[in-house]
């Protein structure tokens, strides 16, 4: 069975934002090095990161919530997992055997947050927990330097500037 990534991703930036583009560059790359690709499965970049990797050849796997007017999967999506509500959603997401976050806001940092939590507290092994960009960078430097974050800590969340980096982070 091939291994699968989870990536975290907003469904709210639109088609014309610049990390849409690195996004769906994701999903091709993760493509190409042989992995299943699991996401929210909804719009935005979740939505880019799916059509790379389904342009790519992956599998491609869309773990969705229920919405406004029966709100269902992007079109790249191959196989839909619904679930009952985020916590279900973030349990199945988080089964993955590494987590990839680009572009996101609140609901991308809580996903980050949960994986972290549970890697840090060893109800999950350790697994690559990957971030892409500047402002994540800023963000795990701020908790790191206003939370109770130890070096161990931090040491379980890479930082990288670019999508090629995320994937040659997964080794």
């Amino acid at each position: 069975m091939s291994r699968v990534v989870a990536v975290f991703g907003s469904s709210r930036i639109g088609p014309d934002h610049p990390d849409v583009a690195h996004a769906e560059r994701l999903g091709h790359l993760l493509a190409e090095a042989g992995w299943t690709v699991a996401t929210g499965g909804h719009g935005g970049a979740m939505e880019a990161v799916s059509r790379g990797a389904r342009d790519g050849g992956a599998h491609v796997v869309g773990v969705t919530l229920p919405g406004p007017q029966g709100r269902r999967a992007n079109e790249w999506v191959h196989e839909e997992r619904p679930a009952d509500d985020l916590f279900a959603r973030l349990r199945m997401l988080l089964d993955a055997d590494a987590w990839i976050a680009v572009a996101g806001g609140v609901g991308t940092l809580a996903e980050i947050a949960v994986a972290w939590n549970l890697m840090q507290n060893r109800h999950v092994a350790r697994r690559p927990l990957i971030v892409v960009g500047s402002a994540w960078d800023a963000v795990i430097v701020a908790l790191g330097d206003h939370l109770v974050v130890d070096a161990d800590d931090l040491a379980m969340v890479t930082v990288v500037a670019d999508v090629e980096s995320a994937v040659a982070a997964l080794g």
